[in-house]
C-alpha cells in the first residue's frame, strides 16, 4: 500500500519553517534601545565637548585676522595721504573722504560699510594710539575692556 503524501496549507508550513531563534531577531527591545541611545549621548557628549570651545576660538582668530586687514588698509590710507585717520575721523575715513583732505582715493576699504567684529560690535580705533601710531581692537566675546579666555580683548599691538 502506497502511503498518501499529505500537503499542508502553503502558510502553515512558512510558519513551522522559521526556528525560533530567528523569529526573536526581528525586533528591538525597549531596554537594548535605551542603551543604545545613552551610549551614542555619551558619545556625543565627549566629542561635542572637544568642540564646544573651538567656536569662540575660531571667532578670535577671525578677529585677529580682520584687525591685521584693517592695519594694512590704514597703512595704504596713510601712504596716500600722510597720516592715519584721527580718533574723531575714525574708520569710517576708510569709506568716506573726511572734510579738508584734498588727496583722499578711496573708498580703501572695499565694503560700504564698516566691518563689525565677529561678536557683531564695532571695532575701537583711536589715533595716535597709546601703543602705536594707532590702536585697532575688539573687546572679545564679552564685549567689555579686559576679560580672558574667550571674553579676551583681540588688539593689533599684541
Amino acid at each position: 500500500m502506497e502511503k498518501k503524501l499529505q500537503l499542508e496549507p502553503p502558510g502553515l508550513v512558512a510558519r513551522r519553517a522559521v526556528p525560533a531563534r530567528i523569529a526573536r531577531i526581528r525586533g528591538m527591545t525597549l531596554i537594548e534601545i535605551l542603551v543604545v541611545l545613552t551610549l551614542i549621548g555619551i558619545v556625543m557628549g565627549i566629542v561635542g565637548g572637544n568642540y564646544l570651545g573651538q567656536g569662540e576660538k575660531a571667532k578670535a582668530k577671525a578677529a585677529r585676522i580682520e584687525i591685521e586687514q584693517i592695519g594694512q588698509t590704514l597703512d595704504l590710507f596713510k601712504l596716500e595721504i600722510g597720516r592715519y585717520p584721527t580718533t574723531q575721523e575714525g574708520l569710517q575715513a576708510l569709506i568716506t573722504a573726511p572734510s579738508g583732505v584734498p588727496n583722499w582715493n578711496g573708498p580703501y576699504w572695499k565694503k560700504n560699510t564698516l566691518p563689525k567684529d565677529p561678536w557683531t560690535n564695532d571695532y575701537m580705533y583711536a589715533s595716535p594710539g597709546q601703543h602705536g601710531a594707532y590702536d585697532l581692537w575688539s573687546y572679545g566675546a564679552d564685549g567689555k575692556e579686559g576679560g580672558d579666555a574667550t571674553n579676551k580683548d583681540i588688539t593689533s599691538w599684541e
